[in-house]
């Protein structure tokens, strides 16, 4: 018998809204993740313990634990610390690094994990993967996706704007990523997920031509959704694909090289879309990229993020070395050091300062 369906994973629940952090351990029990509500919470030493005081009422018999880096080491002091406790989910309360710590230690222990995200600053929030910082830099690890996402837009209102920002340039990323794909596809056979493509390009597409900012609710809410579905189309594939093309290979570049320098990694790829759309031709989506990223206050240049057009050219040299494997329009162009100049320098021209 041919198989007419397959199994999504995602999460049971995607709560986005003002207010929803006050909901969740009523959320929670109706839908059934947590009747008890024993839950091991995860927040940050810093902004984390407003949240605490926020939430600890409403959930008396939940247990807290500080977090206090993005660290394969914290995520691992983390599962040690609430390992045999007998909870049933652990709840990552915080911004990117607070979630990636809370999956991989979810991972380590077993236990369905709720991620509730207190910014918008890339598509981690409700990925398969988490980033963790490691003696060799920095490294992706596979995880189950979370189990539940609570976005509440009160919290996000008080994120810093740059952090929100950040995101962005991940959503739009997307399709810059799903490009790359198609490229490997024709070029190199590899297959393509079209429900996954489809839905990441989807999400990609409804932040870039959506005319609002991030002072206004109903344009977070479409940016929230598009980082969920971004997390969502990554599971779907079993890898980030989706997701992550020659944008993401130069954003690593920029980290591995310029470890202090760093930029935001929303940024960071949404500089490296635009310039990515440039190489492969496509001058009109570039020049949009550029635009709608000017509108909402985000780089379009390196010198926009503290880096020289050299630096920027070091960087994009050296990008395909971060993935290997991986198949973009930076390996396929094989650029010289040369071209590359040449190219950023077309590219500055066309899009303007």
């Amino acid at each position: 018998m041919p198989v007419l369906t397959r199994l999504i994973p995602s999460p049971v629940v995607v709560d986005i809204g003002g207010g929803a952090m006050d909901k969740l351990g009523g959320l929670l029990a109706d839908q059934r993740i947590s009747a008890s509500g024993k839950l091991a919470m995860a927040v940050s030493n810093g902004s984390g313990r407003a949240l605490r005081e926020m939430l600890e009422p409403l959930l008396p018999d939940a247990h807290w634990y500080t977090v206090e880096d993005g660290t394969i080491d914290s995520a691992v002091r983390l599962a040690d610390a609430i390992r045999g406790k007998r909870y049933d989910a652990v709840v990552g309360v915080g911004g990117g690094k607070i979630i990636d710590v809370t999956k991989y230690a979810a991972a380590r222990v077993g236990l369905p994990m709720v991620a509730v995200a207190t910014n918008l600053s890339h598509d981690g929030i409700c990925s398969p993967v988490s980033t963790l910082d490691n003696d060799n830099g920095r490294g992706s690890y596979g995880v189950p996706s979370p189990i539940a996402m609570v976005i509440d837009l009160d919290v996000i209102r008080d994120a810093p704007q740059r952090f929100v920002r950040s995101g962005i340039g991940d959503a739009l990323s997307n399709i810059s990523a799903i490009a790359d794909w198609e490229l490997s596809r024709r070029v190199n056979g590899e297959p393509v997920d079209g429900l996954a493509a489809a839905m990441a390009r989807t999400a990609g597409e409804s932040v870039l031509r959506h005319p609002g900012g991030v002072g206004d609710d109903e344009f977070l809410v479409v940016l929230a959704e598009a980082l969920v579905l971004t997390g969502i189309a990554m599971s779907i594939s079993g890898d980030t694909r989706p997701a992550s093309g020659a944008c993401h290979e130069i954003s690593h570049a920029f980290d591995l090289l310029h470890p202090r320098r760093a930029a935001l990694h929303g940024e960071q790829v949404g500089l490296g879309a635009a310039f990515a759309m440039h190489l492969r031709g496509a001058r009109d989506e570039a020049g949009l990229f550029a635009e709608v990223l000017r509108r909402h206050g985000m780089p379009v240049l390196p010198e926009d993020i503290g880096f020289t057009p050299g630096e920027f050219v070091a960087a994009v040299e050296y990008a395909p070395q971060t993935r290997p494997g991986r198949f973009t329009i930076l390996e396929h162009l094989d650029l010289s050091t040369d071209q590359i100049r040449d190219a950023y320098a077309d590219y500055a021209k066309t899009i303007g300062s």
